[in-house]
């Protein structure tokens, strides 16, 4: 399976290809062979920028025929972004151009990828042709269902998670998606582990000096506490009867005691 550069590398090779768009689809939204022959122009909405797939063109040695979708899940409406509706769009043009040149041999059958005339293209011819252009490119040797397994890993390093994936690529199971493309997420999971250590790592690398502990030391009183005087210590008070005893006692005045006879005798 090609990277995002190879890819990218393929696409502008092929930008002047008349299939340019089919490319496009398969590489960047994932459909399959037998649904990109088989889509029609009804089922392209460029104003709601939808695609609905609702049939496809099978193979049977020279035979082809029409059918529905590989399964339920495979009817499906994809979602479409605006540079591949400009990409649509040229290739509409484009085809009116082949139309009109074509005149009275142009086949009106509504399919968006035709021959020159108008004619649905045979899947394998899509084959044969993908295969030579990749020769032509120089690029590593890749099938062209490939493009619909980078299609799953071009969502998925965009943010997709699996289920917008499964609804993407039609399947009938989350866990179909995830067993076909278990190397695919496995190996951006490892990117993404690398990636968040890279970030851990530049964040420190940018970040202040590391600030440096004071040694320790005795403990050192604050101005603020060295100016707050000390409250006066507060005496106990006493209770009231011994404030009174104490008071009738400071104001007692002396008894005198009258003189006996003795005491005057002796004088």
């Amino acid at each position: 399976m090609w990277t995002e550069h190879q890819l990218a590398e393929f696409l502008r090779f092929v930008a002047a290809d008349r299939l340019y768009a089919m490319w496009w689809l398969i590489a960047l939204r994932g459909l399959r062979r037998g649904e990109a022959a088989g889509l029609r122009w009804v089922d392209v909405d460029l104003d709601a920028r939808t695609v609905t797939i609702n049939q496809q063109r099978l193979a049977y040695g020279r035979t082809v025929t029409v059918g529905p979708p590989k399964t339920v899940a495979s009817r499906r409406t994809i979602a479409l972004d605006r540079i591949t509706i400009t990409v649509l769009r040229a290739h509409r043009r484009r085809q009116e151009m082949e139309r009109a040149a074509a005149g009275q041999a142009w086949k009106e059958t509504g399919y968006v990828f035709t021959t020159t005339d108008g004619q649905p293209l045979h899947p394998d011819y899509l084959t044969r042709r993908f295969r030579r252009l990749v020769e032509e490119s120089g690029l590593p040797p890749v099938r062209l269902h490939d493009l619909r397994h980078g299609a799953a890993s071009l969502a998925h390093s965009a943010g997709a998670d699996l289920k917008i994936i499964q609804e993407q690529l039609g399947h009938t199971s989350i866990v179909l998606t995830a067993d076909t493309y278990t190397s695919v997420l496995t190996d951006k999971h490892h990117k993404t582990a690398e990636a968040t250590a890279r970030l851990v790592l530049a964040a420190a690398a940018r970040g202040p000096k590391r600030r440096r502990r004071p040694t320790a030391g005795p403990p050192t009183k604050s101005a603020a506490t060295e100016a707050t005087p000390r409250p006066e210590p507060v005496r106990p008070r006493q209770p009231r009867r011994r404030k009174a005893r104490n008071r009738r006692r400071t104001h007692m005045a002396p008894t005198r005691h009258p003189r006996s006879t003795n005491d005057r005798a002796g004088r």
